[in-house]
């Protein structure tokens, strides 16, 4: 199948032998595939190597022939952002989890779009918590894993004042104090999670209850196996 003309942003890009890279990049209408870049390491080639870095914004040609696919050419469509710090970690966070989650060869326009929203929150530094939270978000919903974000599992509208576990298949269970489990561990406040039904910045607090119920459930779907950012955001917490 050949792939012509065809936007793409660049997640990542590894050395392979010695001229070549193996790039993994999410297209417009093919969804996420790998691509074999053969020969760019020569002089002649510096401006496609510069096009898949990653963040990059392409449009590319190949031929897909089994699971990756022949890069023919590509070319750079404008700047990609320049991160640094916190807002670097969160790029390559972003990239690994559509790595991790987005099936190869299948078409998710919805989630190109998405990308493209995140990758220009990111470039115009705006609250990284806040927009990893809404990326999670619409990742999740665009690869049918979604759940609602207004009323709980029991059908109850989320009640503002109490705090949920975040089950991946039920959506928001209310957790009841009486439990015996401490409220504040990898649970979201109703208040936050009405926040971002509605697309609302919350306050500090409740912005920092969403990701640990996120992370719940982000970890369920990745089968039980972390993320590398994960690690690394970690290990920077640990620093500071």
């Amino acid at each position: 199948m050949r792939i012509d003309d065809e936007p793409a942003f660049v997640l990542h890009a590894r050395p392979w032998r010695e001229t070549s890279l193996l790039v993994e990049v999410l297209t417009e209408q093919h969804g996420r595939i790998g691509l074999l870049a053969r020969g760019v390491s020569s002089p002649r080639s510096q401006a496609l190597r510069a096009a898949l870095q990653p963040l990059q914004w392409i449009r590319l040609a190949a031929v897909q022939r089994g699971e990756l696919a022949q890069l023919r050419g590509a070319e750079a469509l404008d700047a990609a952002p320049r991160l640094s710090g916190d807002a670097m970690l969160a790029g390559f966070y972003v990239n690994e989890l559509v790595m991790r989650l987005a099936p190869r060869q299948d078409p998710l326009p919805d989630l190109y779009d998405h990308y493209g929203q995140v990758r220009q929150r990111l470039a115009a530094a705006e609250p990284l918590a806040w927009t990893l939270r809404r990326f999670e978000r619409d990742l999740l919903e665009t690869l049918g894993f979604g759940f609602e974000l207004t009323h709980g599992s029991d059908g109850d509208p989320v009640d503002p004042a109490a705090r949920y576990e975040l089950d991946p298949l039920e959506g928001p269970r209310r957790l009841l104090s009486e439990r015996g489990v401490d409220p504040r561990r990898g649970t979201a406040t109703g208040s936050a999670l009405l926040a971002l039904a509605g697309d609302v910045l919350p306050g500090a607090e409740d912005l920092a209850s969403l990701r640990r119920g996120m992370r719940a459930v982000l970890l369920h779907h990745l089968g039980g196996r972390g993320l590398k950012s994960w690690e690394m955001l970690e290990d920077l917490a640990r620093r500071r």
